[in-house]
């Protein structure tokens, strides 16, 4: 577990920085609008859709589970607010005081600690702000709340596209990616390019089985907690199938897969904490990078210490 966290830190360390992050940007902007355009142009039958799936679910769980949706949104906007008006006051003096290098770092931990904030906020207050939002809602027609709590599903089906996308996107392009942040204890190797194809073969396999257990699972998200849980399950399984096989056809030319049986647990832990990102905005679009780059790191330093 020591060589998990250590690699973690490493990802973390070499993803920051800012000949790199801007990689990292560009990509969740690529992934954001891309999703963007498909959202607008769908956006009326995902509403249909959800509308529709609505129709088969008790009212009590719709309203109760509308709330909990509805205190997460405002979470996640406050989130983002908060880091605009930060910038938006202060942005001029950061620009000044903070050197280039380090302005990535500055803006990580300048989102994180605004997220950390609010979640503080809401593990204190957010019982009071969900029975406030299950007020609303009972005062409210049911085809008001069918038409609100369908325009969250919707922001959330996107939400997770374009988190898979970024996957998709950094495991397709893992090679170039670990070759340009791979760690200084492995700047004498070259990440290995023969397995290219076998890697992405995994990549494209892991995405449809995934599109298929979320389908599989749609219905769950009316259930709260339990909803969370299966979201994380499905994207850590995700994010573990993919990266891993990744990292570990980068790192040998006759991959062994045992290295993953011997070690799933270190690799279970990297991409659990990789997965939690996701729940935050904006530092979301790392969850991925930091997924590849440590477990390339991790299963790296197996090889070579076996």
């Amino acid at each position: 577990m020591k060589d998990a966290i250590h690699s973690l830190i490493v990802a973390f360390s070499e993803i920051l920085k800012w000949e790199n992050i801007k990689i990292v940007l560009l990509s969740g902007i690529f992934a954001t609008l891309i999703w963007s355009i498909i959202g607008y142009l769908i956006w009326d039958y995902l509403i249909v859709l959800s509308s529709h799936i609505l129709e088969y679910i008790p009212f009590s769980m719709v309203r109760s589970n509308g709330a909990k949706m509805l205190s997460f949104f405002l979470w996640f906007e406050l989130v983002l607010i908060t880091f605009a008006l930060i910038y938006a006051f202060f942005g001029n003096f950061i620009l000044r005081s903070v050197n280039k290098n380090r302005y990535s770092y500055f803006t990580f931990v300048t989102i994180a600690i605004s997220a950390i904030f609010w979640a503080i906020i809401w593990f204190f207050a957010g019982e009071y702000i969900y029975k406030e939002f299950l007020k609303l809602l009972t005062w409210l027609p049911f085809e008001t709340i069918e038409k609100g709590v369908s325009f969250l599903i919707a922001f959330y089906i996107i939400y997770s596209a374009i988190i898979v996308t970024l996957l998709f996107i950094t495991s397709i392009f893992s090679e170039p990616l670990i070759k340009r942040v791979r760690a200084t204890h492995f700047k004498e190797d070259e990440p290995i390019k023969t397995n290219i194809f076998a890697s992405i073969r995994y990549t494209i396999k892991d995405t449809f089985i995934f599109l298929g257990m979320s389908i599989v699972a749609f219905p769950v998200i009316f259930i709260p907690f339990i909803n969370i849980l299966v979201q994380i399950f499905l994207w850590i399984w995700l994010y573990r199938d993919t990266v891993s096989h990744d990292a570990l056809y980068l790192s040998s030319k006759e991959p062994d897969t045992i290295v993953l049986k011997e070690h799933k647990f270190a690799i279970y832990f990297i991409n659990f904490i990789a997965v939690l990102l996701n729940f935050i905005p904006v530092i979301n679009i790392f969850s991925p990078f930091l997924a590849e780059v440590a477990s390339y790191h991790y299963i790296k330093g197996v090889k070579i210490n076996r």
